[in-house]
C-alpha cells in the first residue's frame, strides 16, 4: 500500500497492487517453457533415415504412424499390430481433418516390413502416404 502525506489532518490511503513481481515471475516461467519447450521430444523415439530432397511436414499432422527398427507399429504413440493397423487406421482417419498417413520409420527397418505396413495402410483406404525423414546436410567438394 502507499501512503500519501497531505497537509490536511486527514490522510488519504491509496491502494495500488504491486504487479512487478508477478511479472518477474511470469517472465521467468515464459522463458522456462521456451527453452522446454523444444526439449521435448514428439512420438515414439525412432531414429529416421535422412534425404537430401525433402519437403516441409506440418507442425501437428492427424495421423502418425511410426515403426520401431523391430518392426514394432504405433499409432499416435499406442501400440498396435500388423493385423490390426488398417481397423485402427480407419478409425483415426474418421475425426482426422487431413486424410493422409505419415510414415515415422527407422532407417535399420527392412524394406519388406515397409511393404507390408504399406499394403496395411493401402488397405484402410488411404491413398496418400507422407514419409517422414531429417534433411541430410549437403556435402560440399
Amino acid at each position: 500500500m502507499a501512503f500519501s502525506v497531505s497537509t490536511n489532518e486527514k490522510e488519504t490511503v491509496k491502494s495500488e497492487p504491486n504487479v512487478v513481481p508477478l511479472c518477474d515471475v511470469l517472465l521467468v516461467l515464459l522463458i522456462i517453457f521456451m527453452v522446454v519447450t523444444p526439449l521435448v521430444q514428439k512420438g515414439v523415439d525412432v531414429q529416421l533415415p535422412t534425404a537430401l530432397n525433402s519437403s516441409n511436414m506440418p507442425d501437428n499432422p492427424d495421423v502418425v504412424l511410426s515403426v520401431k527398427a523391430d518392426g514394432s507399429l504405433f499409432l499416435k504413440e499406442q501400440r498396435i499390430t500388423l493385423e490390426g493397423l488398417p481397423a485402427a487406421l480407419e478409425e483415426q482417419l474418421i475425426t482426422a481433418t487431413d486424410k493422409k498417413v505419415y510414415l515415422r520409420a527407422d532407417q535399420n527397418l527392412e524394406f519388406g516390413k515397409i511393404v507390408d505396413i504399406i499394403y496395411g495402410i493401402q488397405q484402410a483406404g488411404v491413398e496418400v502416404v507422407g514419409i517422414i525423414t531429417e534433411k541430410k546436410a549437403t556435402e560440399e567438394s
